[in-house]
């Protein structure tokens, strides 16, 4: 599916690039504990777990943010609302520092909570380290009307600057993230208007409501949408390309991608490239989501943008403990690999 021409056309023409994201912009901070220290805690006899390092990173649209910066896309632009808060801050500085990111259009409220993922990883000597509960923190309250007016003023001017816009809708309660029914049909009208411009969404809870953009559902998701219609997540993943009018890329970990194209939505597997020992699927498909991007943007037929997405994603899976990226050496690294092995 893939080529060596494939690779450099996508790795050589993406410093050009412009890529857009619209969607819920997480703050990922790991804690690292030192199992050798925990010590008791005199007020309540509980083990007090002893942080060692603290590691922050951009998460949920973010994750496909650093995969985007990683893999050398030139402009990376995120669309999002987060809170005037400490760690709305944090993610600010994070973000500050990664190359090519345009950060105009993240936009800080009062009243509202950065949502955060916080991340404890037990470290004991000579073991993978262990992630304990993580701890959310994310808005249980609808967006207000004001802050949504800000976004939907804001995608249409940036609309025709994009070679392609990513769709992460990671809030799971209704009208409670960036991504709501008002944004959602206005994406859809621009999208029907210009329909060459490539628009990938992921959806966390409402993958079926989206029209006229691609999808990218993993197998869950295309078993709820196949329902009572139909046997087994594949036909549900040609569903889902009927309804949006759209291709669908639907992601099943070791079985690779599911990709069904119109207009006679057939399914074709595209297949994943093994790999072999531990692995931490924690931001495997939003990093096979910027690879899909990166690909298509680059000239790739779809078929070999979903094998590059699964060749990003072979990558990130391998780097235990922290949100993985694939830079252009490891990509290159990984393909003469899996030369080799085939």
């Amino acid at each position: 599916m893939l080529s060596d021409a494939a690779i450099e056309q996508v790795l050589q023409m993406i410093p050009h690039k412009k890529v857009g994201l619209l969607g819920d912009l997480f703050l990922d901070r790991y804690l690292d504990i030192d199992a050798a220290l925990t010590e008791p805690s005199l007020e309540t006899g509980l083990d007090a777990y002893q942080v060692v390092g603290v590691r922050s990173y951009p998460g949920a649209l973010g994750t496909v943010v650093n995969n985007l910066v990683a893999l050398g896309v030139g402009q990376v632009v995120p669309i999002a609302l987060i809170g005037d808060d400490g760690e709305g801050y944090e993610l600010r500085q994070r973000l500050k520092v990664m190359p090519g990111v345009v950060m105009d259009a993240i936009f800080a409220r009062q009243g509202r909570r950065t949502p955060t993922y916080t991340k404890s990883m037990l470290c004991e000597a000579g073991k993978v380290p262990r992630e304990l509960n993580r701890l959310d923190m994310k808005n249980r309250s609808r967006t207000p009307p004001e802050a949504d007016q800000t976004v939907l003023r804001a995608l249409p001017g940036l609309w025709p600057q994009l070679d392609a816009l990513i769709v992460v809708d990671q809030v799971s309660e209704t009208e409670c993230g960036v991504v709501t029914t008002a944004v959602q049909q206005r994406l859809q009208e621009l999208a029907e208007r210009d329909p060459n411009r490539f628009v990938l969404a992921d959806s966390r809870e409402r993958i079926r409501q989206f029209r006229s953009v691609c999808l990218k559902p993993n197998r869950h998701e295309c078993s709820a949408a196949a329902g009572s219609k139909a046997d087994g997540w594949k036909e549900g993943a040609a569903i889902l390309a009927r309804q949006a009018g759209r291709s669908v890329f639907a992601t099943a970990s070791e079985e690779g991608i599911i990709l069904v194209e119109p207009p006679r939505f057939e399914v074709k597997r595209i297949a994943a490239y093994p790999v072999a020992g531990p692995i931490d699927p924690v931001g495997a498909g939003d990093s096979c989501s910027a690879g899909i991007a990166c690909a298509v943007v680059s000239g790739l037929s779809l078929p070999e943008a979903a094998a590059f997405g699964n060749l990003v994603a072979s990558i990130t899976v391998q780097q235990i403990g922290r949100t993985g990226t694939a830079t252009p050496a490891e990509v290159r690294q990984r393909w003469a690999q899996v030369r080799r092995e085939h």
